[in-house]
């Protein structure tokens, strides 16, 4: 029964101890299944105009469209996080390393069609803990996963250690009726 007590202990202290990162993982989770329903979230992919690939303006022009826009968040190309590209839809998706902005740009003709925040991001780092910083992401998170996996494998075992014994019992009680008649 020691053992019982010292790992029902265990169970409750990491549980407690995990709960706040077990809300903040499955909130921002949620979002992040959602997030392509709700434009506050991330920006809609608009469209560009139609052409083939030979009609696709060059990065050149791409990075003149961005610095042209002036945007705060976009001040040079040391700026962009990255480049995305939707073929399909003949649009560039250019995204700031700064306060999650995102510029979508008509792939042919190099126009602005969209300036947005995406908050997505922001909601990734959270989800993942780099917007906590390193030791967060690099230490913090690992160690929830296996607090996580802790809490499974000891919540498991208190359950079939209480449930095991009764279960046992009313097997050998019906049996020994059903001798008895």
């Amino acid at each position: 029964m020691k053992s019982y007590k010292i790992i029902w202990e265990m169970h409750k202290w990491v549980g407690i101890a995990s709960a706040l990162l077990l809300m903040n993982v499955s909130i921002t989770g949620l979002l992040l299944l959602e997030k392509k329903k709700f434009a506050w979230l991330q920006p809609p992919t608009q469209t560009g105009e139609t052409g083939t690939a030979a009609d696709f303006i060059t990065i050149q022009k791409l990075l003149a469209s961005v610095a042209q826009l002036e945007h705060p968040d976009f001040p040079d190309i040391t700026a962009i996080d990255r480049i995305d590209f939707r073929p399909n839809k003949h649009v560039f998706k250019v995204r700031s390393q700064h306060h999650h902005a995102e510029i979508q740009i008509d792939a042919i003709d190099g126009r602005i069609l969209s300036v947005a925040p995406r908050r997505s991001d922001l909601l990734e780092a959270l989800h993942d803990g780099s917007w906590y910083g390193p030791w967060m992401h690099g230490i913090l998170m690992p160690l929830a996963a296996v607090a996580n996996f802790l809490l499974v494998i000891t919540g498991l075992y208190l359950w079939l250690k209480r449930s095991w014994p009764r279960r046992r019992g009313k097997i050998s009680s019906s049996e020994k009726g059903s001798r008895g008649n």
